[in-house]
């Protein structure tokens, strides 16, 4: 049995990797503010040419970046990310591929503006500082000052769900609890992201709250879509394009795939779906395994061949998610799905 391993992500955390070797590209790092002010070292990479950068927001404002009791989006800021940003530019990069997956914020993007030199008024006519909880103090926004250096340069955002600016679906509400966010901080993150994406239409002069992805990375999505002119495109479709996978996958018999957790939300741009879809129109059947499988009915029918999921039992989180368990449990799972490959081989063998 030959088997070829495949470094693939959808936008979030292992982008940049999965792009390098295909780039030719080489990492930089750079200083940048972290999601609460912290300086933190960011890293992304750039092609072997120079015109093009590969990052990651969760680098600069990602949520790994805090730990657990410090998680709060009323108070974090996607500064950093502009930052980073700027630094390509100013390397020389007229193209930018950036994932916005992993943040820890909610703040519709207006702590990256700011990095690029946006402002933001209140109703007294005062600038504020960016943050998750500053967006219902927002009457105006001046645009007066971004940087110049942005002219001309192609930004490509990519992401793993097509969530709108607000409401149910919305950025606060869906992923403001993940980011440390209670009930009563929703409802203020809702609120002060309703209030901002008013505002963000009457400078612009459109709507982008509602365009698939703009909720993506805490609203990140909409002020690069509306503010930047950046495209926002499903980030696995990016990446296996990038990396040549259709080509990669054409003598293959069998493709496994997988992430943490499995369920209906799979179905949205991530990593598994997008592979799935590419085996599905070679014919080649796709497994996956996770470390939870939900909704495995509604998986099955969307065209996964089979899901498995590989914690043996019932354990604590925190034991499941430790990396040598979790390493000796894929090991085992993709054991018997290569057992059950093989038995499903010699079956055909003997028919023949």
């Amino acid at each position: 049995m030959q088997v070829e391993v495949v470094s693939v992500s959808d936008g979030g955390e292992g982008t940049s990797d999965a792009l390098r070797e295909a780039l030719g590209g080489r990492e930089r790092r750079c200083m940048v503010s972290g999601p609460l002010g912290d300086p933190t070292e960011a890293g992304y990479v750039i092609s072997g040419d120079g015109s093009t950068a590969v990052m990651e927001m969760a680098k600069a404002s990602g949520l790994t970046l805090l730990e657990k009791e410090r998680r709060n989006p009323l108070k974090t800021s996607s500064y950093g990310t502009g930052q980073m940003i700027l630094d390509a530019v100013r390397n020389g990069c007229r193209h930018i591929i950036i994932g916005i997956g992993g943040s820890a914020t909610v703040d519709g993007g207006t702590g990256m503006l700011a990095a690029l030199g946006v402002k933001f008024i209140d109703g007294k006519g005062k600038e504020l500082k960016p943050s998750g909880g500053m967006l219902e103090s927002i009457a105006g926004i001046d645009l007066s000052g971004l940087s110049p250096e942005l002219k001309g340069v192609d930004i490509r955002v990519i992401c793993d769900v097509d969530n709108p600016l607000c409401g149910e679906r919305g950025s606060a509400r869906v992923f403001g609890p993940q980011k440390g966010a209670d009930r009563e901080m929703v409802e203020r993150l809702e609120s002060g992201m309703t209030n901002y994406a008013a505002v963000l239409c009457n400078t612009l002069g459109r709507d982008v709250s509602t365009d698939p992805g703009s909720g993506a990375a805490g609203g990140l999505g909409a002020a690069l879509k509306g503010v930047l002119g950046a495209s926002l495109e499903k980030g696995i479709d990016v990446v296996l394009s990038l990396i040549d996978f259709d080509r990669k996958i054409k003598d293959a018999s069998l493709i496994i795939t997988g992430e943490g957790s499995m369920d209906s939300q799979t179905l949205h741009g991530k990593t598994p779906w997008g592979i799935m879809k590419r085996g599905e129109a070679e014919g080649i059947p796709v497994v996956a395994v996770a470390g939870v499988v939900r909704d495995s009915e509604l998986l099955e029918s969307a065209g996964f061949s089979a899901i498995f999921p590989i914690v043996p039992g019932p354990c604590l989180l925190s034991d499941a998610m430790d990396k040598d368990t979790a390493r000796h449990n894929l090991i085992r799972t993709s054991r018997q799905i290569a057992r059950l490959f093989m038995i499903n081989t010699n079956l055909f063998r003997k028919e023949d």
